[in-house]
């Protein structure tokens, strides 16, 4: 089958079928009342912007995608036949500003991506500033459940690292009917309405790209994790692993981790499998060569996190080092990703010095 073709996405009229006339605030935007438009995007605002990390795989990204989107949605509001709700309209001029943008750049990798895994700790390693990196999400206020009766896919296990991290590794055009489709509910024909394709092309573009997730993606999600060992369960180990950093402590570290555990750092290109590549890591690079950690719990893309922050010594500020996003399985830990940018402490709500 043919790909769906982008051709229609660049602009023009956006004729989708679904529910009937809007609220009467769709009068009055029409009539250029901002106010109004607020009133309707807002409730909607949320979900359009883990809609569009999902696409792109970055919050900043997202945050200019949506930005843009309701721009593109206010100035064309007049196209705006009513023959949709607006939600569907505002996914569809969203996800046509995410394809502008995946066609603009490459597609986002984490350091699992580039090549083999290092065998001992590399020492001294230079970030790779020429890598569109994917980066972690906040995930405040995002609900548990579907988006709708037809999605596969909860809302917060379609925000988990293994999930977007997958995505990127599909056509652009089949991640966005993947999503649309198994993740926000939309029908085949809605789907098609709005990329300007074929019932037949989306049907295609699923298939195909629900067979490369089925490779990539983990047995259990995150979610499911979750529910198995509890919140409390899920905040004793991410305690239990960052205490044990603290204090310096290999062996109460590498008893938490499961044999096959990985650790990355983006943007450092070397990342690390196995219980003795992560072990030698451990110890010679946090433990040794940083001198003062402190901690705070958080949570990212549905998963246990942890703000690390780094000081000179026990006595002194520590400034924000890295956001670690763990992956666990049963009572351990199965991957580690720590993201080595102080300025994402700001996306999280949290402060970028411990006293």
């Amino acid at each position: 089958m043919d790909e769906i073709s982008t051709d229609r996405l660049a602009g023009g009229t956006v004729e989708v079928s679904g529910q009937g006339a809007q609220d009467a605030d769709l009068a009055r935007i029409r009539d250029g009342d901002d106010a109004a438009f607020t009133r309707l995007v807002t409730p909607l605002r949320r979900e359009l912007h883990a809609h569009c990390y999902r696409m792109l795989g970055s919050v900043h990204d997202a945050d200019d995608a949506v930005q843009e989107a309701l721009v593109r949605a206010w100035r064309g509001l007049a196209r705006f036949e009513g023959r949709s709700t607006l939600r569907t309209w505002l996914y569809t001029v969203a996800t046509r500003v995410c394809l502008d943008v995946v066609d603009a750049r490459s597609k986002r990798a984490l350091p699992v991506d580039l090549g083999p895994s290092s065998e001992h700790a590399v020492l001294d390693q230079r970030p790779r500033t020429d890598i569109a990196w994917l980066g972690p999400y906040p995930d405040a206020g995002l609900p548990h459940d579907p988006a709708g009766p037809e999605a596969r896919y909860e809302q917060r296990e379609a925000v988990e690292l293994a999930f977007v991290a997958a995505c990127q590794h599909l056509p652009v055009n089949q991640r966005a009917a993947l999503l649309l489709f198994d993740v926000l509910g939309f029908t085949a024909a809605e789907i098609a309405a709005m990329m300007g394709t074929s019932t037949t092309s989306v049907n295609s573009a699923l298939a195909r790209a629900r067979r490369i997730l089925a490779k990539k993606l983990p047995a259990r999600t995150q979610q499911q994790t979750l529910r198995s060992i509890g919140d409390s369960g899920a905040r004793t180990l991410a305690t239990e692993f960052a205490s044990a950093l603290e204090r310096g402590d290999a062996e109460a570290l590498i008893a938490l981790l499961t044999e096959d555990v990985t650790w990355s750092m983006p943007p450092l290109p070397h990342w690390y499998h196995g219980i003795d590549a992560v072990s030698d890591f451990a110890v010679q690079v946090p433990m040794t060569r940083c001198p003062s950690w402190r901690h705070q719990l958080t949570s990212a893309n549905g998963q246990a996190a942890i703000a690390f922050y780094l000081g000179t010594d026990p006595a002194h500020p520590h400034d924000a080092w890295s956001i670690t996003v763990l992956d666990l399985r049963d009572d351990r830990i199965a991957e580690i990703t720590s993201f080595l940018d102080p300025d994402l402490f700001r996306l999280f709500g949290l402060p970028t010095t411990m006293a």
